[in-house]
């Protein structure tokens, strides 16, 4: 076995970047557990559709551990994929319930989509404009995607809940929100006394007090067979000949803009976290942006929604991860979930909510390197920052401070300074807006 370990390290270059086998291993479970409802969550939402709910179980462990296995092994980056949130809910509940359109006609959109974006990853054109977005909106996008994944835990602990008068207000602290309070409180405490994995220490322990005081039920069974891909399987490819319409292809369209900066902002804010970033470029993006398309295109193969990179991945490099090997084992353990789901039945919200919140204050320190002393500067950023929690979307959030930019500038007399790509995105932002938007 020491041969295999000092091949993985070599291959890996964990001692170039100061990590170990074991760090990263933590790390790739850490990241596992903190987006393993999505495994649940998915079948869930475009079970709504009408589709099948276990196929569409399969079809999204296949697909999350494809995106993790090339994300590890090929841009060799610390960062999980899987069908993003959001995405799932605009083709189950506006395409299809919404616009009528059928499940398969859908999943045949998601299938052309996943055609394009690979031919715009080929020609550089994802890669071109990550590299145009200045390092201060980068900083922005990393912080926003922060607060936004510290909102999301806030919220799936039951610490932030629906309010009809001021639209969020303060949770009931009752049965399972008290898992989420003394999990924040548990791994608060580790990381200022920076416990090495306190994050993923504050999650164990939180499964142990909910299963002693049974606010957590104990699986009936450990191990289920992986149900059939065989309803929804292809089906996408069969059904390519209805995409024959203006609002199925402005239906494509937005699978596309969506995919393509929610994976964008979260492929940057993760690396500023893991600090990937040399001169305001991401070394690798090439193969980071083709994992995450070819991942896609496979699971609109499989049946399920878009795939793109997680931001729950920065729970798995708030422990250290720091290589494709953090990756890798996210993408083994999707694998093994398949047949282990009723064990994942014990990591609850509760339990990865203080996660998300704790990774949500890391990720904020990029605000320090923001220059807020220029209003043209802080405005956009800001508005990225703010946006992203409050629309609840990356890419929305993205959207505002991508309009305002270029505009802002413009004002301040440094037109010159800005990338001509940005001033493309203006235009490009204001028609996704518009999209959006179409009733």
């Amino acid at each position: 076995m020491g041969w295999l370990v000092t091949a993985i390290k070599k291959y890996f270059q964990l001692d170039e970047l100061n990590t170990t086998v074991r760090r990263e291993i933590l790390a790739g479970f850490t990241t596992f557990i903190s987006m393993a409802y999505i495994l649940f969550v998915n079948p869930s939402v475009l079970g709504a559709s009408g589709m099948n709910k276990g196929a569409v179980f399969t079809a999204t462990a296949l697909a999350s551990a494809l995106g993790c296995l090339l994300m590890g092994v090929l841009a060799k980056y610390p960062i999980a994929t899987a069908p993003a949130l959001g995405i799932n809910a605009f083709f189950a509940y506006s395409v299809v319930i919404g616009m009528k359109v059928s499940w398969q006609t859908a999943l045949a959109g998601v299938f052309v989509a996943s055609l394009i974006f690979m031919l715009i990853t080929v020609f550089k054109l994802r890669e071109m404009i990550i590299d145009a977005i200045p390092s201060d909106l980068k900083y922005a996008i990393s912080s926003g995607i922060g607060l936004f994944i510290a909102f999301l835990g806030l919220s799936n602990g039951g610490l932030i809940v629906a309010n009809k008068s001021t639209l969020v207000g303060l949770g009931s602290f009752s049965g399972t929100t008290w898992l989420t309070v003394f999990g924040l409180l548990v791994t608060a405490i580790l990381m200022v006394k920076h416990v090495p994995g306190g994050i993923f220490i504050g999650m164990v322990l939180s499964v142990i007090l909910g299963l002693i005081t049974k606010l957590i039920p104990l699986p009936s069974h450990w191990i289920a067979g992986a149900p059939s891909l065989a309803p929804t399987f292809g089906v996408g490819i069969m059904h390519i000949g209805d995409i024959n319409t203006i609002q199925l292809w402005v239906v494509v369209l937005t699978f596309l803009l969506v995919t393509f900066f929610d994976t964008a902002g979260t492929l940057v804010g993760l690396a500023q976290q893991a600090g990937f970033m040399k001169d305001n470029k991401m070394s690798r993006v090439g193969k980071a942006l083709m994992s995450d398309s070819t991942a896609m295109l496979a699971g609109s193969i499989l049946g399920t929604s878009p795939v793109g990179a997680y931001v729950e991945s920065s729970a798995g490099i708030a422990v250290g991860g720091r290589s494709g090997l953090t990756a890798v084992v996210t993408g083994v353990f999707f694998i093994l979930g398949m047949f282990f789901s009723p064990l994942l039945s014990v990591v609850t919200n509760q339990v990865t909510a203080p996660a998300l919140i704790i990774v949500g204050v890391l990720m904020a320190q990029s605000l320090k390197h923001i220059d807020w002393g220029k209003m043209e500067i802080a405005i956009p950023a800001f508005l990225i920052v703010i946006g992203m929690p409050l629309t609840y979307s990356i890419s929305d959030g993205i959207a505002l401070g991508f309009i305002t930019y270029p505009l802002t500038m413009l004002a301040a007399k440094r037109g010159k300074e800005v990338h001509p790509l940005m001033y493309a995105l203006f235009f490009v932002f204001l028609g996704f807006m518009w999209i959006l938007n179409i009733e």
